[in-house]
């Protein structure tokens, strides 16, 4: 009940300042609202690249400020903090942008309503799904109605939202009540990555000569997902002693935690020279799956762009039957991964010595979720913004590929 109202008292103080801002003309200006940022810093970069004339902002919260301070000509601004002129210029520059591009929930769009000639475009932080969210997550039956109509507030604010593929557009339109009108089937944004060949060769120069220890091995992605009760108190479940043991000095094994995990890995407490820590800021997600060789993960979306690789994948799923009833999974989840599913350390060892992966699966995992992801993606959501405002308009031409 107190957070409820402490929230609701947010939201209103949000609405008075937002309405006061609002009878300012709108001005030739694009916003970004960012906690994660790889698809925004794409679609800016492609900005810049075809000389878009148009004020920008980025309005970061969390750790997600630092992808963006370097930039030179915009305005960079911490969001959802206590420093209150912050606070009042995120909410000016909010109210005066034609353009609002946002990548993931935020409860403050429930108590606002932008100006006709504002378009709010969701760029989400997911390709794909794995576990239901918005109003197919499971944990909604435990929320109050009024968190609920708050929720639906938010999702009926996004004019348009980026998809990957069809089964994405779908799984939108029920998470968010969304209609097909709603859909910008542009691809993501951070996808180009996966098809810039030079790049991808410069990531692993940079890779290779910041830690030539780890020249000769092969790679071991592990990037679990987070649960709600780990945020504070993560632990790792995946034995890597044992799979040391088992694997020999064949391989390392690389560890990127969640954003939202909070507390850190000891990993002075592992086993020396085989297992290293990748959770900060240091490399993007997209480098790291660069650098590896087989992933494994959960309930996580990274699958979805590391299936653009070709390369195997194993779903440690340990905690599957509680995760299911607490958050809940995709119908047909077990069906439709692209990798085998396991529930513990001796199965992926095993899995790994007899390179047990079916690849063809994996190949039609891509198609099936990056449809629209072909490497001109940025440009696509840059020319619906800024030149046509229609994605069916667009032109595959070579200057976009």
């Amino acid at each position: 009940m107190a957070r409820e109202l402490a929230i609701s008292l947010y939201l209103f103080v949000f609405k008075c300042v937002f309405f006061i801002f609002n009878q300012l003309p709108l001005k030739n200006k694009t916003t970004f609202v960012i906690s994660f940022g790889d698809n925004s810093q794409y679609i800016f970069e492609e900005m810049k690249r075809q000389n878009i004339q148009t004020e920008v902002v980025f309005l970061c919260k969390g750790t997600s400020l630092n992808k963006f301070n370097d930039y030179h000509g915009v305005k960079t601004i911490p969001f959802e903090t206590l420093h209150l002129l912050d606070w009042f210029k995120s909410v000016y520059h909010l109210a005066t942008s034609r353009n609002i591009l946002i990548d993931n929930y935020f409860g403050f769009l429930a108590s606002i309503q932008f100006k006709a000639g504002v378009e709010c475009i969701q760029l989400w932080h997911a390709s794909g799904a794995m576990k239901k969210f918005g109003l197919e997550d499971e944990s909604i039956k435990n929320r109050s109605n009024r968190a609920n109509q708050r929720f639906l507030q938010v999702y009926s604010r996004f004019n348009k939202v980026i998809v990957g593929s069809e089964v994405m557009a779908d799984v939108f339109k029920k998470s968010f009540n969304l209609k097909e009108k709603n859909i910008l089937r542009t691809g993501i944004p951070r996808t180009d990555f996966f098809y810039n060949q030079e790049i991808k060769h410069k990531v692993l120069e940079k890779f290779a000569q910041k830690h030539p220890e780890l020249i000769g091995k092969k790679v071991i992605l592990y990037a679990p997902t987070y649960r709600d009760d780990e945020i504070n108190d993560f632990s790792l479940k995946l034995d890597v002693e044992k799979m040391q043991r088992a694997l020999g000095n064949e391989y390392i094994v690389i560890l990127r935690l969640h954003p939202a995990i909070r507390n850190s890995i000891d990993i002075g407490r592992g086993p020396a020279g085989f297992l290293f820590d990748f959770s900060s800021d240091e490399y993007e997600i997209n480098e790291l799956l660069i650098v590896s060789d087989i992933l494994i993960t959960d309930y996580s979306s990274i699958p979805f762009e590391y299936s653009l690789l070709q390369r195997p994948m194993i779903f440690f799923t340990y905690d599957l039957e509680e995760y299911k009833v607490k958050r809940g999974v995709l119908k047909g989840f077990e069906d439709n991964l692209p990798g085998p599913i396991v529930k513990d350390t001796d199965s992926i060892i095993e899995l790994i010595k007899q390179n047990s992966f079916d690849l063809d699966k994996v190949a039609y995992y891509a198609e099936l979720w990056n449809k629209y992801s072909k490497g001109y993606s940025s440009a696509k959501m840059v020319h619906y913004m800024f030149l046509e405002k229609s994605p069916q308009a667009f032109q595959e031409t070579s200057a976009y590929s």
